[in-house]
C-alpha cells in the first residue's frame, strides 16, 4: 500500500479543491437554465419553483395558443433577422480589421481602442445615449437601424479578438510563395487566405449572432414600436410569471442552439469543398 507523503497529500489537496471549484463553477452557470428547462415540464397546477407537482407538456401547450402565438412569432423573427444581419456585419468587418492590423499604420492605436470602447461601455449607457441623440435629430428608434447599430458595437469587438488571435498564428510565409509563384493580391487572398482564416470567420460570426439574438439591455431603448425576444420575454415578467415563461426561454435556448448547429454544419459542407 503506497504511503501518503506530505507532497502527495498536498497534490490531493488542491485536486480536490480545484475540482470542487470547477464543479460549483459549472453549476453557478448552467443551474439555472436546468432549473428553468426542468420546471417547464411543470404540471398543470404547478407554480414557478420547486418541488414540481406533476409533470405535463401543458405549459408548452400554452406557448401555442393564438394568444400568443403572434407576439412571439414576430418577436422571434425580429431577434432571428437582426442576428443574422449582425452575424454577416461582424464576420466581414471583423476580418476586414484583423487583416488591417496585420501591418501599422497612422492611428492603429486609436482604432484598436475605438473598436474596443463597445465592450467597455455599459450596454444601457450605450442605448440611453443613443436613444438621446436619435430624438434630438428627430429621428426614430427602430430595431432594424438603431438596434442593429448597437449590436454591431457591441459584437464586433469579439469579433475583432477572435480574427486577430487567427491572424497571430497566421503563416504568411504561404502568402509569400504564392506570390512569388505570380499570384496577384486578390488570388492570394481567395486560394490561401481566406481557406485558412475561414473558421475564424465562421466562429466570428456566430459570437455575433449568439450575442445579438439574446442581447437586452442595448435593445431596451433603441427598438421602436415593435419588440426582439428578449424585450418580449422581459414584457412577459413583468406580468405574474408562470411556467409559460420558462417553456419559451428553453424554447428560445433550443432555437438558439440548433441555429448554431446549424452554422457549423453548412460551414463543414463548404470547407470539405474548398479542400
Amino acid at each position: 500500500m503506497a504511503q501518503w507523503t506530505p507532497q502527495k497529500r498536498k497534490k490531493a489537496w488542491v485536486t480536490t479543491l480545484f475540482g470542487s471549484y470547477f464543479v460549483i463553477f459549472i453549476l453557478f452557470i448552467y443551474g439555472p437554465m436546468i432549473a428553468m428547462f426542468i420546471l417547464s415540464f411543470q404540471g398543470r397546477r404547478g407554480g414557478t419553483s420547486f418541488p414540481m407537482r406533476g409533470v405535463s407538456l401543458y405549459w408548452w401547450e400554452k406557448l401555442i395558443e393564438p394568444s400568443m402565438v403572434g407576439d412571439m412569432q414576430g418577436a422571434l423573427m425580429r431577434s432571428l433577422i437582426l442576428a443574422l444581419i449582425v452575424m454577416v456585419i461582424t464576420a466581414i468587418f471583423s476580418t476586414m480589421l484583423a487583416m488591417a492590423f496585420r501591418k501599422r499604420f497612422f492611428g492603429a492605436n486609436v482604432l484598436f481602442y475605438v473598436v474596443m470602447a463597445g465592450l467597455m461601455v455599459p450596454g444601457i449607457l450605450l442605448s440611453l445615449s443613443m436613444a438621446t441623440l436619435l430624438r434630438q435629430i428627430g429621428m426614430p428608434a427602430a430595431w432594424w437601424s438603431s438596434g442593429l447599430g448597437v449590436h454591431v458595437v457591441w459584437t464586433l469587438p469579439f469579433g475583432f479578438l477572435v480574427m486577430m488571435a487567427v491572424f497571430n498564428r497566421f503563416d504568411t510565409s504561404l502568402e509569400e510563395a504564392a506570390r512569388d509563384m505570380g499570384a496577384d493580391e486578390w488570388t492570394v487572398f481567395k486560394e490561401v487566405t481566406f481557406p485558412l482564416v475561414l473558421p475564424g470567420i465562421v466562429a466570428a460570426g456566430l459570437f455575433g449572432f449568439t450575442l445579438s439574438y439574446d442581447e437586452f439591455a442595448r435593445t431596451t431603448l433603441l427598438a421602436g414600436e415593435f419588440n426582439t425576444l428578449p424585450l418580449d420575454i422581459n414584457a412577459s415578467m413583468t406580468q405574474r410569471i408562470r411556467p409559460t415563461l420558462f417553456a419559451l426561454g428553453t424554447a428560445s435556448t433550443l432555437f438558439s442552439l440548433l441555429m448554431i448547429g446549424l452554422f457549423l454544419g453548412i460551414y463543414s459542407l463548404l470547407y470539405r469543398r474548398i479542400n
